[in-house]
């Protein structure tokens, strides 16, 4: 079974507002994406599963739009490190986004250790002085451990920078180690992001590096799922299809020129090319 995953990051914000939504209202994003792509995933169900992580303002609202047997299931964006419990911590977490709560809204997944939030933690703790680089993968073993707690699957997320290319065994081993460590593997997904590739005008990873670092992760942990968490797109759709070591990817934007944006049609045919089912002309 592929992992296909889908990372709405904040493609909610319209066009007006320098974001690219252009295609619903706030009040009827999420519901338009899961009601556009709802039936042109069914079909494909047997193939993988589909997981969309929505911004935490639209998931109950995309949990709602889903209908009985739906093949589309809903992630949030991120886990707090500490939750709450009986007879212990009732809520007191301002700001942040417990796993509990997230289970008891609807999700089945979140997407935890993203590079825009490895970058954002890493941050604030040079902020604080800090600048032990297992600092970030300690913080996110903790979150995972808690989603796992709440009955959540995680998509795991790693990758090196660009300066970090030539120990990249160190760097995704220290990820992985200390990430994963006194976690239950059988309820995460590794996603690979090759950072130093990522973005307009780098060069992207191709099938051979890809390769290379999908074995690496199977191998340190014992045969996990790997998907390519670099940017599932039409242009290389096919190509990463091709490779035996990765079970599926992540796609954020489906449109990168022009009206630049997230377009339901467009995620559903990526898909399609993904899993050999293009429609025929």
């Amino acid at each position: 079974m592929k992992h296909l995953y889908l990372n709405l990051k904040r493609f909610d914000v319209p066009v007006e507002l320098g974001g690219v939504n252009r295609l619903a209202p706030l009040d009827r994003w999420a519901h338009t994406i899961v009601t556009q792509t709802l039936e042109g995933l069914r079909p494909l169900a047997g193939d993988a599963e589909f997981v969309q992580f929505f911004p935490e303002m639209h998931l109950l609202q995309a949990v709602s739009a889903r209908q009985e047997d739906s093949p589309v299931q809903i992630g949030a964006q991120g886990a707090y490190r500490a939750d709450t419990a009986v007879g212990g911590n009732f809520g007191a977490f301002t700001t942040n986004r417990p796993a509990n709560i997230l289970a008891a809204a609807g999700c089945s997944h979140v997407l935890i250790g993203h590079c825009e939030e490895r970058e954002d933690k890493a941050g604030i703790l040079r902020e604080a002085g800090v600048t032990d680089p297992a600092a970030v993968n300690r913080i996110l073993n903790q979150e995972i451990r808690r989603a796992v707690d709440a009955g959540l699957k995680v998509l795991y997320c790693i990758g090196e920078k660009s300066e970090e290319q030539e120990r990249w065994q160190e760097v995704l081993g220290e990820q992985l180690s200390v990430g994963l460590a006194g976690v239950d593997q059988s309820r995460v997904v590794i996603g690979y992001e090759p950072v130093w590739s990522i973005g307009p005008g780098k060069t992207p990873a191709d099938a051979d590096y890809i390769t290379k670092i999908a074995r690496f992760v199977k191998q340190a942990t014992g045969g996990m799922d790997v998907v390519y968490g670099g940017g599932l797109k039409k242009e290389n759709a096919a190509m990463l299809a091709q490779i035996p070591e990765i079970d599926g990817g992540l796609i954020a934007l489906t449109r990168f020129q022009g009206e630049i944006g997230f377009y339901p049609e467009e995620y559903l045919e990526i898909i399609r090319i993904y899993l050999g089912k293009e429609q025929k002309q």
